[in-house]
């Protein structure tokens, strides 16, 4: 192994066994499948090597397949989209009623119709079914992934999913979306599906946003849901409405939940979660390693490889391969990273805990052509890896 000397000594005793801790490369390789090329490339260079690979996420899209990969079973329940149209939407479910559900399965981007955007009239309604779902096939603890939503309704269609009724002032139930929140008058949470008394929600998020303000929902993420700075304004004020109208329903802790790290997350589901489902927030990364199975695989480790689609600043708050990197230099194991691209200096992969990047665009320039080819260019990535820190 490279630079053997700062290598624990037990683990110079011990034969080589790498753990491959990875997100998704998002729009080329799922997180299964980097682990795959990985170990392919590895195993060209030390055949035979033992390799175990905890697929990860950290909250976000991908989520579920995470869980999926780690052995939960598949459930799928057919819901609203984010424009009313019906998806089939997916959740995992564990055999100790730990399901994880994950809002983009129903409300996010990759459901809006051809792609058009609908910044003030996108639901959650969907999200709120799904829950419902997982409430049915017995989940008493529900690990709620949130990211990628193509809504900014401050969870409010969740919530009506599950109960709640938002109504005007001549009594009539709100249409969807966030900006039709601007006429609520009254929000009655006394409705809301009984189960969630009784089940353990985790809000988990790498997104610690509060839900109005110049760092809230609308204004950080709302433009990437085709919101127009007129759109930024009216979905802010909309929900600054709406956290006013629920504080005279629920009381103080509405407000307080409003500036609470989470709860600009996903267009504010995550206010709707704190307030409505109980929810507890907790970094995704960090919960999604617990349900994954990571601390035993690591115990196991001599060797830990992590990586995504872009390692950039964001990746140094709160993304999964600084959570594993984390973890992985707690435990004394050295880190390496794979990813398509390399935003990074050296110094700020070493404080996160990461010995050296290998990016797929130095072996492939061209971006388009580094997507397509992702696999083998990861293996090749891969080789080098190996032949750097396992011969």
């Amino acid at each position: 192994m490279a630079d053997a000397a700062r290598t624990p000594a037990a683990d110079r005793d011990r034969a080589p066994r790498v753990l491959i801790a990875a997100d998704k490369f998002k729009g080329s390789l799922t997180a299964v499948e980097v682990a795959g090329h990985v170990t392919a490339g590895l195993r060209r260079v030390v055949p035979g090597l033992a390799v175990e690979s905890v697929p990860v996420a950290d909250g976000g899209d991908g989520t579920v397949a995470a869980a999926l990969a780690a052995g939960f079973a598949r459930h799928e329940a057919r819901v609203t989209g984010p424009t009313g149209d019906p998806v089939t939407a997916t959740f995992a479910l564990h055999e100790d009623g730990t399901a994880v559900v994950e809002m983009a399965e129903a409300s996010g981007l990759q459901h809006l119709p051809e792609g058009r955007f609908a910044p003030l009239t996108a639901t959650t309604y969907g999200t709120g079914e799904l829950l419902r779902a997982a409430l049915d096939a017995g989940a008493g603890t529900i690990v709620f992934g949130v990211g990628g939503s193509a809504t900014t309704d401050g969870g409010a269609g969740m919530l009506a999913a599950l109960g709640a009724r938002f109504l005007d002032a001549a009594g009539t139930p709100l249409p969807p979306g966030g900006g039709p929140l601007r006429d609520l008058a009254t929000a009655d949470l006394s409705g809301l599906d009984p189960r969630l008394a009784r089940t353990e929600v985790v809000l988990a998020s790498d997104v610690d946003n509060p839900l109005t303000g110049p760092k809230g929902a609308p204004a950080v993420y709302g433009p990437q849901k085709g919101a127009s700075e007129q759109d930024v304004a009216a979905l802010d004020a909309a929900l600054a409405h709406y956290a006013k109208v629920l504080e005279g329903a629920v009381g103080p802790r509405a407000a307080e939940y409003a500036l609470a790290p989470g709860a600009g997350a996903a267009g504010g589901i995550g206010y709707g979660a704190l307030v409505g489902l109980g929810a507890a927030f907790r970094p995704g990364i960090d919960v999604m390693l617990e349900v994954l199975g990571f601390a035993p695989a690591l115990a196991r480790a001599t060797f830990v490889v992590t990586g995504e689609g872009s390692l950039d600043e964001q990746t140094l708050h709160g993304k999964a391969p600084a959570g594993v990197a984390a973890a992985a230099r707690a435990a004394g194991l050295d880190v390496a990273a794979v990813c398509g691209r390399l935003a990074l200096p050296p110094e700020a992969l070493g404080r996160a805990g990461i010995r050296r990047a290998y990016a797929l665009t130095e072996l492939e320039p061209d971006p388009d052509r580094c997507m397509a080819e992702a696999g083998p260019l990861l293996e090749r990535a891969a080789e080098a890896l190996a032949r750097d820190f396992l011969l």
